[in-house]
């Protein structure tokens, strides 16, 4: 982390709203349903008061993991032009704040859990935190190109989480839905990487379009989409399946498909000239993408107990 200032800079007196930005209320979002996909895809049932305690804390936990990549990533946020309104650059928030803020809701929501739900979940709640905070923003980030391959399964672990909510262990089911995410991840932010290459380059990050350059991303795009397509379609035929997410699946991974196949495609000449236009779509895509997959998922597990969902 580097020794810049925050306090030097202007500091207009912080919000709810800005620290509420600490916590990345949109990752949050995504977090919470998919933890909440894994409780109830599950087959066992949770009382609804426990079910609404382990989503409350596993939103707290992502929130702390936020507030803590917020405030050591502070000195680069301040470079990239994506990220330079977020309440630490701005002024609005001290880094110190975001670091008690981070420390005191990621020990908060772990006990929480623990306690509302079992052991097992406040352990993996901690180990996602651990995982997010200090192996992907303090370690890999800023180490090697593989960042966001590895990194990537922090924001893998809620559907499992949700899933050891509700039945106290670990299964095949709950990794699949781990993989669907784990698989997802490199090809989606290496989509952003390529229209927002700039932003790595001046901020020193090594994704691999800084590295290995935009080519070498575009073949890994399309090599991770058509490993993902296979394991998405293949789950269809797991106990979280059934014939409404196999529908879902054939129809999104044909259109992923066909987004990084048209991507693999072009040059920079091309892209350059449009204004990454294919890439933009493509990243669009790949956020509506995972939300679909596990509606597809959520759909089954509702429908399941009157014989509408699953393979009967």
């Amino acid at each position: 982390m580097s020794d810049v200032s925050y306090s030097q800079l202007a500091q207009p007196e912080a919000s709810f709203g800005d620290y509420f930005a600490l916590l990345k209320p949109r990752v949050m979002s995504l977090v919470v349903f998919t933890a909440l996909v894994g409780l109830i895809a599950a087959p066992v049932a949770v009382h609804p008061m426990v079910a609404f305690a382990a989503i409350l804390f596993i939103a707290v936990g992502a929130g702390a993991s936020g507030a803590l990549n917020m405030w050591w990533d502070a000195d680069i946020d301040q470079v990239m032009r994506r990220t330079q309104k977020r309440p630490i650059p701005a002024g609005k928030v001290e880094p110190g704040e975001a670091l008690a803020i981070g420390l005191t809701l990621s020990g908060l929501s772990v006990i929480m859990l623990g306690l509302a739900a079992n052991l097992l979940a406040g352990f993996l709640l901690a180990f996602t935190i651990f995982f997010y905070a200090v192996v992907y923003s303090m370690w890999l980030k800023r180490l090697t190109p593989q960042n966001i391959v590895i990194g990537g399964a922090a924001g893998a672990f809620p559907p499992v989480i949700g899933w050891v909510v509700a039945t106290g262990s670990l299964s095949v089911e709950a990794w699949l839905m781990f993989a669907l995410i784990f698989m997802w991840t490199p090809p989606h932010f290496w989509a952003l990487a390529l229209f927002m290459r700039s932003d790595y380059d001046d901020a020193g990050v090594p994704m691999l379009t800084v590295t290995h350059g935009r080519r070498a991303t575009r073949v890994h795009i399309l090599a991770y989409t058509v490993l993902l397509a296979v394991l998405a379609v293949g789950a269809a035929a797991t106990s979280i399946g059934g014939p409404i997410y196999l529908v879902a699946a054939l129809i999104l991974n044909g259109l992923f498909l066909k987004g990084a196949w048209s991507i693999w495609r072009r040059d920079e000449a091309m892209a350059e000239a449009d204004g990454f236009a294919v890439e933009k779509s493509f990243f669009k895509l790949s956020l509506l993408y995972l939300f679909l997959h596990f509606g597809a998922i959520l759909a089954e597990a509702v429908l399941r107990p009157y014989g509408l969902g699953g393979w009967g």
